[in-house]
């Protein structure tokens, strides 16, 4: 598996390709923590959206409980009166199984609303939905892709800026 390291401007021109593919406009965006949080919050800057949700799902961590089928567990999630009868843009940096961004489709229309999916990268292979598709995505990749956001082995694999001293 080849691992791709993302920059700061090649996330803002993924997002940037993203933001032009919606079907704008929406009653609110839903960033799921933690890898939407950042796409999420730059495309409501760019769409000049003020209602940005959260939604944070965990399932189990243990390998020994951990399923296909296990069930999601949601940390946080807006009340059902702030999805229902509204388009709402559910937003995360990847869909790799698809079971986080799938969860949180299905709690929206249980909850009355409209969601559309929104991901940087679908990993089409990986996915254990088979039938089901992001509406919206970048590119269709099965490489381990690493956001600028992220750090690997506790270290930051950027080039640090050093002071100058006059």
């Amino acid at each position: 598996m080849k691992h791709i390291y993302l920059s700061w401007s090649e996330l803002e021109e993924l997002v940037s390709q993203l933001i032009f593919k919606l079907n704008t406009p929406y009653d609110a965006i839903l960033s799921i923590t933690r890898g939407g949080i950042i796409p999420g919050g730059m495309i409501a800057e760019a769409l000049k959206m003020k209602e940005v949700l959260t939604a944070a799902v965990l399932f189990p961590e243990n390998p020994s409980q951990r399923t296909t089928l296990s069930w999601p567990r949601f940390v946080q999630f807006p009340a059902d009166d702030r999805l229902r009868d509204r388009k709402i843009l559910v937003v995360d940096n990847l869909w790799y199984r698809g079971r986080t961004i799938m969860a949180v489709k299905g709690r929206i229309e249980i909850a009355g609303g409209y969601p559309e999916l929104a991901v940087l990268h679908w990993k089409k292979e990986s996915s254990v939905f088979s039938e089901d598709a992001p509406d919206y995505y970048v590119q269709i990749t099965e490489d381990f892709v690493h956001y600028p956001w992220q750090r690997i082995d506790d270290s930051d694999y950027r080039v640090r800026a050093e002071p100058v001293y006059s």
